[in-house]
């Protein structure tokens, strides 16, 4: 799901061991923000996501695109306390 953190839109996903991802929502060679329709799966045991535009695919945990290594999307940090879900700024040293 697409939301929002301050003024940015975060792509938000539960992945099947019950963890976290979040992403900036914005697709960059779209340049659209459709990211939270994307198709999360894996590859090589890691957590990925799937443009629904033009189906690059990106790694959920360090944002970097696996098909176009100088492409990054911002990570935010994200859990689940006392029931609600946090979503934190982006994370330092990421882009």
């Amino acid at each position: 799901m697409a939301v929002l953190v301050r003024d940015e839109q975060v792509a938000l996903f539960r992945l099947a061991d019950g963890s976290l991802a979040a992403v900036s929502n914005f697709d960059p060679f779209s340049c659209a923000y459709v990211l939270a329709r994307g198709i999360v799966g894996t590859r090589g045991g890691t957590p990925t996501l799937a443009s629904p535009m033009y189906k690059q695919v990106f790694d959920l945990w360090s944002g970097r695109c696996l098909d176009h290594e100088d492409v990054c999307l911002q990570v935010y940090p994200a859990r689940v306390e006392a029931g609600r879900v946090l979503v934190g700024l982006p994370m330092l040293g990421a882009p």
